[in-house]
């Protein structure tokens, strides 16, 4: 087999697909939930800590070398940005809430499911019993072996009187 033909047969697959959308709409939901912290979530915060802005709060580790004239920049500051940083870490507990309310959502559908087919095949276990256990007792009793050579012996004795 050849490796482009391989490879399509890979691509082709319904696994790989649905990865791909499922990559597709994760990198639109993270835009959204960036979204979401940047602009609803943080500025209340921001408000909240003194009116500033939340992605700006860091701390100077180095300060900035300014030139001589005193306003261009030569080396920049380092700076530890732990407000870039927190607001990173709420945008990502915002996607794994989401994600596991979708994920419990479909466990609990999945066990419904799961738990009307077990009962499905319950009733139609019993039903299977029910009739087999019918068709027992409307079954004629098998002759003993005493009625089985009476009925040869009337038999012989009727086919010799009309012999």
């Amino acid at each position: 087999m050849g490796f482009f033909k391989e490879f399509k047969e890979f691509v082709m697959r319904g696994n790989v697909i649905d990865m791909a959308v499922g990559v597709v709409i994760g990198g639109a939901f993270g835009k959204i939930v960036t979204s979401l912290v940047n602009d609803v979530v943080m500025p209340p915060i921001g408000l909240a800590i003194g009116g500033v802005a939340f992605s700006e709060l860091k701390a100077t580790l180095k300060p900035a070398i300014l030139a001589e004239d005193g306003e261009t920049v030569v080396k920049e500051a380092v700076t530890l940005n732990y407000g870039n940083f927190i607001q990173t870490i709420l945008e990502f507990l915002i996607i794994a809430l989401c994600i596991f309310l979708v994920i419990r959502t479909i466990n609990k559908i999945r066990k419904k499911i799961e738990e009307k087919k077990a009962a499905e095949e319950a009733a139609k276990a019993a039903a299977e019993a029910a009739a087999a256990e019918a068709a027992a007792e409307e079954a004629p009793a098998a002759p003993t072996e005493a009625e089985l050579l009476a009925e040869i012996r009337d038999l012989l004795k009727k086919e010799k009187g009309e012999a």
